[in-house]
């Protein structure tokens, strides 16, 4: 009989249906709450995505996982409670970057990257009623590391293959990643019982992915790659991507109408589609990796800052002019607040964000300086949203319409990660003030860099430094920001989750940060 190898991870819900995806190790049919879904195949594995349908709102509803009439989850012993389906409204929402997997196999001996913020998230959750476990979950990027991989997978990839030392190529090797991440049983349970959206950051392919032109050119200079980009962002969409669709938006996916009807292995089928994705950041739009989702009155927009990056003409673009319109079509509309998912961070630190600008510009110039440039952007991850001043400062005017519109949403934040400490800022514009645009970034959930980190991002907020950028800035041509910025909290360190509260047409913020007797809150703010 087949077996359940990993999930269920409950991905997209609404009042009326939820989406649970699975991994099997055979071709099977797929039991939840009374729906059926046939595996499809990819290489030697196979997966379903269940849709439940005809559920009512506001309702809490059990589920448990089938196949051949035998329930398969949850394990008869398990120490958590009974996996359940909620469609109810968004009250309360986790978010986080940068999770990488334990690293040790015995649970006595001390993690060199710390407690897992969304570990002792679930434990604490076990313990309370329903009525108090979060309503939704992002992750923003950094699933997994591909280049960064634990002891464990370093050694089972060498006995695969000679080279790259320390790196997954294939999509089985990335599908090992998910399973020792995702099969955690702290996370594997807190995945069944709270609707999960992600977006991919460059860990989950390569580091510095798509940082420019050249690092692209660099990267395929390298026998592997190829191989490597394939199965990444097919695997990225096995994993990750198909659970963030609607059941309306699945049923009119090309592609995974194609697979749910191929009869057979669709690896092929896959890493093709990947290779033409990969292409995007030529200008050809093949895909869109950016989703929309609304809970109720909130509305999230999660925008891919990684793949579908311009990255030569006339000016370096963050994501392209129709992707972006995009964005500016779907950030308007009848809604409390809006939630925008980037990855990367829009509001940085002021020295760093004006180091940034100052980097692009050197970084396209000819000869010696673009060398330097290039590589100083390389090595110094260079690469958010200043560095691709175009689209830095079309963001900003964007949330500047939004935050003064008569219909305005009562905030508006960005949610993002990477860069290995939490922050909150709130912007202000020429015309409004007053406007209430945040920016709430949390990483990392599991992956504390050294100590030797925090002084440097401490020193990034520092003004007098930021005045001499900003001076600098100007000498070089550099547009004035459209946006002024003040931090409301941080930096804050150590693996952390954040939390939104939502209440009618308010909200909060809360950061909490994992110790090793539990989490304890770091920030608190009303929104």
């Amino acid at each position: 009989m087949a077996e359940l190898v990993l999930g269920p991870v409950l991905r997209h819900v609404d009042p009326r249906s939820a989406t649970l995806w699975v991994e099997t190790d055979t071709a099977c049919e797929v039991e939840i709450a009374g729906h059926r879904a046939a595996t499809f195949q990819v290489g030697e594995q196979h997966f379903a995505l269940v849709v439940v349908e005809d559920l009512e709102p506001g309702t809490t509803i059990p589920y448990d996982v089938r196949i051949g009439g035998d329930v398969v989850w949850p394990p008869a012993e398990s120490p958590f409670p009974a996996p359940v389906i909620r469609t109810g409204p968004v009250r309360r929402m986790l978010f986080g970057s940068c999770r990488a997997a334990k690293a040790i196999p015995n649970p006595t001996k001390a993690d060199k990257l710390g407690v897992d913020a969304l570990d002792s998230y679930a434990l604490r959750m076990k313990d309370e009623p329903v009525e108090r476990w979060p309503d939704a979950l992002v992750l923003l990027g950094d699933q997994v590391y591909a280049d960064e991989p634990t002891p464990r997978i370093t050694e089972w990839l060498a006995e695969r293959r000679p080279e790259p030392v320390g790196e997954v190529v294939s999509f089985r090797e990335y599908a090992e990643l998910y399973h020792e991440s995702w099969a955690d049983p702290e996370i594997r349970w807190l995945m069944s019982v709270v609707p999960t959206s992600m977006i991919f950051d460059d860990h989950d392919v390569r580091d510095d992915w798509n940082t420019s032109r050249t690092w692209r050119e660099q990267m395929a200079t390298k026998k592997w790659w190829p191989e490597r980009i394939r199965a990444g962002l097919a695997s990225y969409w096995v994993y990750q991507h198909l659970g963030n669709l609607s059941p309306d938006e699945l049923a009119r996916d090309p592609l995974y109408q194609k697979v749910r009807t191929a009869g057979g292995d669709v690896q092929q089928l896959l890493e093709d589609f990947a290779e033409e994705a990969d292409r995007e950041v030529d200008g050809h739009k093949s895909t869109r990796w950016s989703y929309k989702r609304d809970f109720g009155p909130i509305r999230l927009l999660v925008i891919d800052t990684r793949s579908g990056r311009i990255l030569s003409g006339p000016e370096r673009l963050m994501v392209g002019n129709g992707e972006f319109e995009w964005i500016e079509e779907n950030a308007t509309g009848d809604f409390e607040h809006l939630l925008i998912g980037s990855s990367l961070p829009w509001l940085m630190p002021h020295g760093l964000s004006h180091l940034q600008s100052l980097n692009e510009r050197m970084a396209g110039l000819p000869g010696l300086r673009g060398r330097i440039g290039e590589t100083v952007r390389q090595v110094s991850d260079l690469e958010h949203w200043p560095a691709f001043r175009a689209s830095f400062e079309r963001l900003a005017r964007l949330l500047e319409r939004v935050s003064k519109a008569e219909d305005a949403p009562g905030t508006v934040c960005v949610l993002s990660g990477d860069v290995h400490h939490s922050y909150a800022a709130r912007a202000s514009f020429a015309s409004k003030v007053d406007a209430k645009v945040y920016q709430l970034v949390c990483s990392p959930v599991h992956n504390d860099p050294p100590w030797i980190f925090r002084p440097a991002f401490r020193l990034s907020w520092s003004k007098p430094i930021a005045r001499f950028l900003r001076w600098l800035a100007d000498r070089r041509g550099i547009s004035p920001d459209p946006v002024a910025w003040h931090k409301l909290s941080g930096p804050h360190f150590g693996n952390s989750v954040g939390i939104l509260e939502f209440e009618g047409r308010e909200s909060r913020f809360r950061l909490e940060t994992a110790k090793t007797d539990g989490l304890h809150e770091v920030a608190s703010l009303t929104l």
